[in-house]
């Protein structure tokens, strides 16, 4: 029974410390009301948030202050990942209500919405042009805040003994700061710099303040949901709003710790780093692809192939998402291209989705790093290393096996998708460009994601991009720890 009544006390101080991340997602849900000063007709559809808001709020506060420890609890990261995976979960099917009370959309494909909407995908299954604008702007914000990660904003007022567990099942292991609320107090500042400068400048370039708002917010969580139905291609022909766009796009792709580096002119850090430099690579090379291969066959050439190139290619790297041109007119050369960079993706630590620049940064230079072992006398000792801000740190086998392993899963995962969208028969080409956009969270779509595709196709989306927005890892170890710790409650209760 001892064991029993640890395990009540502990899931006792993460009741209470989610209770706190509840409580902050209820008011992230009455946000969307701020719209009704502009659009006071809308009004009536206050109620499909307040029936949301205020149960997460009172139950929120009411876990908070029952529930929290007068001594602070340390958790470690498997019961972070717990309270992570619930916490996101909740978000999910809360955030469908509005969608079913305002747009009358059946449960499933409202849970597609909500999922793309949070975890930063933007493939839609609704009618952009039926949608009244709160709920438009809802799924803008959700993008915003849960580009960031919702849990981490709650962090910025959280206890130190929740932040590092938290942090670390979300996937951001860069600190800023020596204390966790003061890195997330950071990563908010810059994001809500970001944000207001997205604002501004797509006004400024010609966007109505209403679509200046939804599509900052989108270009900075990399999510790439747009309050129009034709999407960013009303603005094809404004040069200025596509560079803005590339900007904003890139901005959210950049690990937040070296932006902060950045910022704060330690220009050193920024430029030796792997990732960046891979992605620079990546970014370029594509783009020539693009303007030699793809935008021929689009009618683009000079000038125009370079920004529609730059802009494709830093939409699907930063798995954002946006697109300019109609892709199912690209020759398979360009889907191949689009493909493979949203499989890549973004930096660690910033709002994009995919494997990770940095984990194909590590795989190179292990691949390098075992030819040369070759050549080398046994007797001599040589570890590849690499830089993360000011720090050059060594790569050995154990760092290697688990970059590997997390890849080998997510392709798996990926292929697995594959398989159950061709079995519903799409084609191949069709199937592996969709669902490569779910699971990278980059929402770039040929239309075969639709409300009335088959339920268990949704579904399987669903899971892609809860899994890849969490990076698979969390969710599986708050699920194991959970099921592992029920299960002992209860064998222990019949002892």
């Amino acid at each position: 029974m001892r064991y029993k009544d640890y395990l009540r006390g502990r899931y006792r101080a993460m009741l209470g410390y989610a209770g706190e991340i509840l409580f902050f997602l209820g008011v992230l849900y009455l946000t969307p009301l701020l719209l009704l000063i502009f659009y006071p007709t809308e009004a009536r559809y206050a109620g499909a948030f307040l029936v949301i808001a205020l149960p997460l709020i009172i139950s929120g506060f009411g876990l908070r202050a029952r529930l929290t420890p007068a001594e602070p609890v340390t958790l470690n990261v498997q019961e972070g990942a717990v309270i992570v995976v619930a916490i996101w979960l909740i978000a999910i099917l809360t955030g469908a209500v509005p969608f079913m009370l305002i747009n009358g959309t059946a449960f499933t494909p409202a849970v597609f919405e909500s999922t793309s909407g949070w975890t930063g995908t933007g493939i839609t299954v609704i009618d952009v042009a039926a949608t009244p604008n709160i709920l438009l702007f809802f799924r803008s914000f959700s993008q915003l805040a849960g580009g960031a990660g919702f849990v981490i904003i709650a962090l910025s007022a959280a206890a130190g003994a929740l932040g590092t567990s938290l942090s670390a099942a979300e996937g951001r292991t860069d600190q800023l700061a020596p204390h966790i609320r003061q890195s997330a107090g950071i990563v908010l500042r810059l994001y809500a710099g970001y944000t207001v400068f997205g604002v501004l400048a797509l006004w400024l370039a010609g966007m109505g303040w209403f679509d200046a708002v939804n599509h900052a917010f989108t270009a900075i969580g990399t999510g790439g949901f747009s309050n129009r139905p034709e999407g960013v291609m009303v603005w094809k022909d404004n040069p200025a709003v596509e560079i803005i766009l590339i900007i904003l796009m890139l901005l959210g792709a950049i690990n937040f710790f070296l932006a902060y580096t950045f910022f704060r002119r330690k220009f050193r850090p920024v430029f030796r780093s792997g990732e960046i430099r891979l992605m620079a690579v990546v970014i370029g090379v594509s783009v020539i692809g693009f303007v030699g291969l793809v935008a021929p066959g689009l009618g683009l050439n000079g000038g125009d192939a370079v920004l529609k190139g730059t802009f494709e290619v830093v939409s699907a790297v930063s798995t954002t998402g946006f697109a300019s041109t109609d892709h199912r007119q690209w020759v398979d050369f360009g889907w191949v291209i689009l493909l493979l960079l949203m499989l890549i993706g973004s930096n660690t630590g910033s709002t994009g989705g995919g494997i990770k620049s940095l984990r194909i940064y590590i795989l190179y230079k292990a691949v390098r790093w075992e030819i040369q072992r070759a050549f080398m006398p046994t007797h001599m000792l040589n570890e590849p290393a690499i830089w993360q801000g000011e720090q050059r740190r060594l790569l050995n086998d154990k760092q290697v096996r688990q970059v590997g392993i997390f890849v080998a899963l997510y392709l798996t995962v990926f292929f697995a998708g594959v398989l159950l969208m061709t079995a519903y028969g799409y084609g191949l080409r069709e199937s592996m460009y969709e669902f490569s956009s779910t699971l990278a969270g980059a929402g770039l779509s040929v239309g075969v994601t639709r409300a009335d595709s088959p339920t268990l196709v949704l579904w399987s989306q669903i899971g892609g991009m809860l899994l890849g927005r969490l990076e698979f890892f969390t969710v599986f170890i708050g699920i194991i720890k959970f099921g592992a710790d029920a299960r002992d409650m209860v064998r222990r209760g019949h002892a």
